[in-house]
């Protein structure tokens, strides 16, 4: 505590001392560029943040260029209000996305604005070692209930990965090699381009690497072996322009990757294998109109897992269909509609199931209006209707409005209620399934301000969110049940400080708790805390500098408080409750370019305080570890 007490004094001293330095034109033109960036994700049509009342992070093309010793799951764990446990444990660990405290089942993870989904999985949540960090162009997160644009599993917000597309001319070629600790390889290839009919963009990953021990080794003799992580990824990226107004882009995306793990806490497994591979295909297109456009989006998931270990081998297999068509337009100078319908099909593939080979569809049409910059104010009100085809309807809707006062303050609140039906591994799996769970519900809020400085040297947003969830799926002794209600609520604040034109400075402060109140065998509630691995207290900070216009560093901390786990201990086969102990994280990166920027190297260093800490109880994390290479583009 006296540690992290230490360095927050440090952060607060650091950040006074700079408040009163003089601004120039370019930090009040990144100021502007922050309000008016533009932005997909919180309307479904290219829209400008200050018209939107949402809570939305972007990671942009920019940040990921400057992320390539990091993979997806580090990247979004250095951003406010995320944690991914196992970001920072083995290279194959899974990886669980935690938004706002709420379970990864919760968050509706996007592919260039497409959900997908493992229907074999338990909550059905996407893996993030799936997707290749070199494939991504922009992330988008956008925070709270999102059910009404997005349907089903968006309860606690909504990540869409936006993957490289075309290049700025005809015929271009990209890529990087790097090697760094633990014997850890990538190698990344491709090329890219584009004309006024088409342009594509074609690349292939190979990631491989040693890793460590996944479990802890207790004795401390160090006789666990080394885990390892092999990993290939292809992905294809079309576009057609027929006519001025037609576009038509076909993608394709493989994956697959082979990854050691262990048997559990402190408990080591020389025979334990997991092997995944993720298929996705479709296509989406856009016609144009005079005020407007008519989208459509097709895509389809096909995941196989399987694990093997000392007692035996288990296969999961799905498939994910989602179909959608909508339409945005201007209905004056103040007001857009939007209006669609999607289609999903989920299916699991298991013979031994339930219900064999089970599947279920899912139709809903939804309707939003938005109100667009009215003298400063600016609104979203929207419904949706689920069809579900084991549990009937259900009705979900938004209430979004914002007000901007002389472009310096924000003003902004969000109501939305939220729907999320049991997975087919939850209803019909082989382990623990139960066909009577009913359907997730809940009501989310926020509210809060986000304010520009006249200067625009300073910006701050501060917000406030509660979330009620109703039927939460849990798997307990006897498998999955329907708990009573989970309740989380916290906030965040995001202070950002442009210096000058080459010194920037990001930070947060996040806080979430959250309990579950359920009945107990004589009907009578009991309530206690239950976000497991999850921190009631983070602090980000990010400094970068541009030292020289073609070298660059930044410096990234990230303070974790203490947290509580679970783990089943293998020598009486009982669940039993641990503590995590507040750790902090120090990066550092560097990156010099050549021959006008189309050669950079680049460093990047993790934990170089070299911290000993766990994010799951009996796992190993990395400790300090460098990523040295090149990349480029021609």
């Amino acid at each position: 505590m006296k540690k992290e007490r230490k360095v927050w004094a440090i952060t607060l001293i650091v950040l006074w001392w700079l408040a009163p330095n003089q601004t120039n034109a370019q930090q009040e033109q990144d100021s502007t560029r922050a309000l008016n960036e533009v932005v997909v994700t919180a309307s479904k049509f290219p829209k400008n943040q200050v018209e939107t009342g949402k809570v939305l992070t972007v990671i942009d093309e920019a940040q990921l260029q400057r992320s390539s010793g990091k993979d997806i799951a580090q990247l979004l764990n250095e951003q406010i209000g995320l944690t991914i446990t196992g970001a920072n444990s083995n290279a194959g660990k899974d990886k669980s996305v935690f938004l706002r405290g709420a379970a990864g089942q919760y968050t509706l993870i996007l592919l260039d604005g497409i959900p997908v989904n493992d229907p074999s999985g338990a909550g059905g949540a996407f893996d993030l070692r799936l997707l290749p960090v070199d494939q991504v162009e922009r992330i988008e997160i956008l925070k709270g209930s999102q059910s009404t644009l997005y349907g089903t599993d968006a309860i606690a917000g909504v990540i869409n990965i936006i993957t490289k597309k075309k290049d700025d001319k005809a015929i271009g070629g990209f890529g990087s090699l790097s090697y760094g600790t633990y014997n850890t390889f990538k190698g990344n290839a491709g090329i890219a381009g584009g004309t006024k009919l088409i342009d594509y963009n074609l690349s292939y990953t190979r990631f491989q690497t040693d890793g460590i021990s996944e479990a802890k080794d207790e004795s401390g003799n160090g006789n666990f072996d080394k885990d390892g992580f092999d990993q290939n990824s292809v992905q294809i990226n079309l576009g057609i322009k027929p006519t001025q107004h037609l576009s038509i882009r076909p993608f394709f995306r493989y994956t697959d990757f082979q990854g050691d793990y262990d048997g559990g806490a402190f408990a080591d497994d020389p025979t334990a294998v997991n092997k995944a591979t993720l298929i996705n295909y479709g296509l989406t297109g856009q016609y144009t109109l005079s005020k407007g456009s008519i989208n459509i989006q097709y895509g389809r998931n096909e995941t196989d897992r399987s694990y093997k270990n000392q007692y035996g081998e288990y296969s999961y297999h799905g498939n994910f269909d989602n179909a959608e068509v909508y339409v945005n337009q201007n209905l004056g100078e103040y007001l857009q509609l939007l209006v669609g319908i999607n289609y999903q099909h989920l299916n699991m593939k298991d013979e031994n199931a339930v219900k064999k080979n089970p599947s279920i569809n899912i139709s809903s049409p939804y309707v939003s209006f938005f109100v667009k910059n009215l003298s400063g104010f600016s609104a979203e009100l929207g419904g949706r209707y689920n069809n579900h085809s084991e549990f009937g309807s259900a009705f979900t809707y938004s209430i979004n409005p914002s007000y901007l006062i002389q472009k310096q303050v924000k003003i902004f609140a969000n109501y939305s209620t939220g729907f999320k039906a049991p997975t087919l591994n939850e209803l019909y799996g082989q382990y623990g399934a139960n066909d009577k769970l009913k359907p997730q519900e809940s009501k989310s809020a926020e509210a809060g301000v986000h304010y520009f400085s006249p200067s625009k040297f300073f910006d701050i947003r501060a917000t406030a969110f509660s979330r009620k969830i109703n039927n939460v799926i849990f798997y307990g002794d006897t498998g999955f049940v329907n708990l009573n209600k989970q309740d989380d609520f916290g906030f965040e604040i995001e202070p950002t400080i442009n210096v000058n034109d080459k010194l920037t400075i990001r930070g947060f402060y996040a806080f979430v708790d959250g309990q579950v109140t359920t009945k107990t065998f004589n009907n009578t509630d009991t309530t206690y805390h239950n976000l497991i691995r999850r921190p009631k207290n983070s602090f980000g900070m990010n400094v970068g500098y541009q030292v020289l216009s073609n070298f660059y560093v930044s410096v990234n901390l990230k303070l974790v408080g203490n947290r509580k786990d679970t783990f089943f201990d293998m020598t009486d086969y009982s669940t039993k409750s641990a503590d995590l102990y507040a750790y902090q994280l120090l990066d550092f990166y560097a990156e010099y370019k050549l021959i006008n920027g189309k050669i950079k190297l680049f460093m990047d260093a993790k934990n170089i305080l070299n911290q000993k800490y766990e994010e799951i109880y009996g796992y190993n994390t990395m400790r300090v570890n460098v990523n040295t290479g090149v990349s480029f583009k021609l």
